[in-house]
């Protein structure tokens, strides 16, 4: 039984997304590396970057018997019902899993009874913690990207080469939609992730578009009821395969990354919403320091849209709300050239199954401050909004280029200069019971609170860099 915050199906109503109580503005996580694990997540480098990489690695080191211990227990214990309560309990209303298809069909067609016992786990966690969960199929039959993100045999899309693993792929989507089309708290299906990367986007368009459709087909004729997620080419960021509606029920979903987080990066978007009158989702973005998601974050909500932030949980990080503690002897494992003896890989592997536990993680809170626009922030100038904006694609571009959330330098807080009577607001969750800014001026600004922004007005002209926020202590500048 759904136990949801909020109830009925996710469903598409003109360009927004409502359920029984009305309008939805979704805000979520991702549970990356769970089901599909990723090199990077793991502080590997380019030669232990997709799974069937890691998968090697480990067997080299431990053998096929500890292997496959190692990763049972890896998917008992990466993601556990802790970690949705967890989820909720920080103010997520829903998370999206990634599939690997190798993980739920095999080649020749056969369902993997273990593979779907763990996404039916995470529904069932979904509707006790009132969170809803889309579906998103990550590494399709044959791979849709070609590189390490879908597991692919051979990285190349083969998806789009062959039709057996279209074939594959379609059986996959019918299965998991007669299996899920009862429960409200499936958000939906997701139904490629980042199809056609560089220059696969453009060679192979026409066969994603008509994918798109057959999938659709596929689908609605085993469940009428769910919402449809279509994603463009290139990391989900060109849509020139989507102008263009596949389902009455559908929206349509854009992945942000290391871009500056304002109007030009989305314009794109908005206007194929206005021109379909169809939802539209950022279903990935992150991976950056807390002020740029924090300014990414604002920037979806002011313009309607849904969020899911990527991701959940990652080793030895500061960009996840969850950070796994990095076993000693990590090294041994993530580095190739290194050969320890497969009863000390095994320990190590072993104390890294210890540490994945959501109560062994060290916790992010600056990244949930971000999300969530709590007052205990440094936020720079450039994150806030000016009477007179300054455009963000003219500060340079290695600003938004901080993939592990490396901190920013001196050098990297841009001067935002306000006229007397001019005004910077930034968007929080309740007010700060302290301020203090690194101004030219700090005596010429006075702060004030509508409900929703917490503006600065500069009382003569003032050149501004960084505004701190505490959530304790006494208002002042």
């Amino acid at each position: 039984m759904s136990r949801l915050f909020r109830p009925g199906l996710v469903r598409a109503s003109g360009t927004r997304l409502v359920d029984d109580d009305g309008p939805v503005r979704l805000g979520g996580v991702g549970l990356g590396n769970w089901l599909m694990p990723e090199g990077y997540m793991w502080r590997f480098g380019d030669d232990l970057a997709s799974a069937r990489q890691i998968e090697a690695r480990i067997r080299h080191l431990v053998g096929p018997e500890r292997a496959d211990e190692f990763w049972r227990r890896f998917r008992d214990e990466f993601v556990t019902e802790d970690d949705f309560a967890l989820i909720a309990q920080a103010g997520f209303d829903h998370v999206r899993l990634p599939i690997n298809a190798r993980g739920v069909i095999t080649d020749d067609g056969g369902f993997l009874a273990d593979g779907f016992e763990l996404i039916d786990r995470a529904v069932r966690w979904s509707e006790r913690h009132g969170l809803r969960i889309l579906l998103d199929l990550h590494g399709a039959p044959g791979g849709q990207t070609g590189t390490n993100i879908d597991d692919s045999p051979n990285r190349l899309p083969e998806l789009f080469m062959r039709q057996r693993y279209r074939d594959l792929t379609i059986a996959l989507w019918r299965e998991i939609a007669g299996r899920y089309r009862a429960r409200d708290a499936v958000l939906g299906y997701d139904l490629l992730n980042e199809p056609l990367p560089e220059q696969w986007q453009h060679r192979y368009e026409a066969e994603l578009v008509q994918f798109y459709r057959d999938l659709t087909a596929a689908i609605r004729e085993v469940d009428d009821r769910h919402l449809l997620v279509y994603e463009g080419s290139h990391w989900a960021t060109n849509w020139q395969p989507l102008r263009q509606r596949f389902d009455d029920n559908q929206a349509l979903q854009f992945h942000r990354y290391w871009c500056p987080p304002e109007e030009s990066s989305i314009g794109e978007y908005l206007a194929v919403r206005d021109e379909l009158g169809t939802p539209i989702y950022m279903g990935e973005g992150g991976e950056n320091t807390p002020q740029w998601i924090y300014a990414a974050t604002r920037l979806y909500e002011r313009h309607d849209i849904g969020w899911n932030l990527w991701t959940w949980k990652k080793l030895d990080t500061v960009t996840s709300p969850l950070s796994v503690v990095r076993p000693a002897g990590w090294e041994q494992i993530a580095d190739p050239a290194c050969s320890p003896t497969p009863d000390r890989a095994w320990e190590i592997l072993r104390a890294y199954l210890e540490a994945v536990a959501a109560r062994r993680c060290e916790r992010r809170a600056d990244i949930l401050d971000a999300v969530f626009a709590r007052p205990t922030l440094q936020l720079p100038a450039w994150a806030g909004r000016g009477s007179r904006p300054q455009p963000l694609d003219r500060l340079p571009r290695e600003l938004w280029q901080h993939p592990f959330g490396e901190r920013y330098a001196d050098t990297e807080h841009p001067v935002t200069t306000l006229a007397g009577g001019d005004t910077l607001s930034f968007e929080l969750a309740q007010p700060p019971a302290s301020w203090r800014t690194d101004a030219d001026v700090p005596e010429a600004l006075e702060a004030a609170w509508d409900g929703r922004r917490f503006t600065l007005t500069a009382r003569a002209p003032v050149r501004i860099r960084v505004l701190t926020l505490a959530d304790t202590g006494t208002v002042g500048s």
